[in-house]
């Protein structure tokens, strides 16, 4: 009879060390697919927006976000550049993924650092803040762009952007700090700030 227990723990011992390498072996070959995905993603972001602009000293600051719940993050993404900034500001762009590539939907004019999402929502999209200051506009303030049910607001400064007197719960995304990376080099950067200084409020 002691023999029989004997066997039996040993054999349940071996399954349990069995699992375990299996579980083991299963989550060490899940990593690389992970970081592949993630790689592949933020390459095919920047292969599309070298489409939208062929100029070598453009940089860029990407954060992906999942902005309607549907489990797959958007990417919200700041630009800079001649083509994109200006005295009020630089654009921002909402992209969706669209197979392999992305799609926008919307382009952000004259914004600035910080840009967060909110926790409120409208229409099932969270919604964005960004600062807006210079071109004229003296002092800065920060403004809420609501989703309409097709897209953001595409001028911060008028509605239905509205201006934010108090501070909303969110999430900084693109910070006046945070490095950038250049749209056709690999060599992470400092982001230039665009003309007129705007702080982080």
């Amino acid at each position: 009879m002691t023999k029989i227990v004997s066997r039996c723990c040993v054999l349940s011992l071996a399954a349990v060390v069995c699992s375990m390498l299996l579980v083991s072996t299963c989550l060490a070959e899940a990593q690389p697919q992970q970081g592949t995905q993630s790689s592949s993603v933020e390459e095919s972001l920047r292969q599309f927006l070298q489409t939208l602009d062929n100029n070598k000293t453009t940089r860029y600051v990407a954060a992906f976000r999942d902005l309607n719940g549907d489990g797959i993050p958007e990417a919200i993404v700041y630009l800079i550049g001649k083509k994109w900034c200006g005295s009020g500001g630089c654009n921002t762009l909402i992209l969706t993924q669209d197979g392999s590539s992305w799609r926008v939907v919307t382009k952000i004019t004259i914004t600035r650092p910080p840009i967060r999402v909110l926790t409120n929502t409208s229409n099932g999209w969270h919604s964005i803040s960004a600062w807006v200051q210079g071109g004229g506009i003296q002092p800065g303030y920060e403004a809420e762009l609501p989703f309409n049910g097709k897209n953001y607001p595409r001028n911060p400064t008028v509605p239905p952007a509205r201006r934010l007197k108090e501070k909303s719960a969110g999430e900084v995304i693109v910070s006046s700090e945070q490095k950038g990376i250049s749209l056709y080099d690999d060599q992470p950067t400092a982001v230039p700030r665009p003309p007129s200084p705007a702080g982080e409020h």
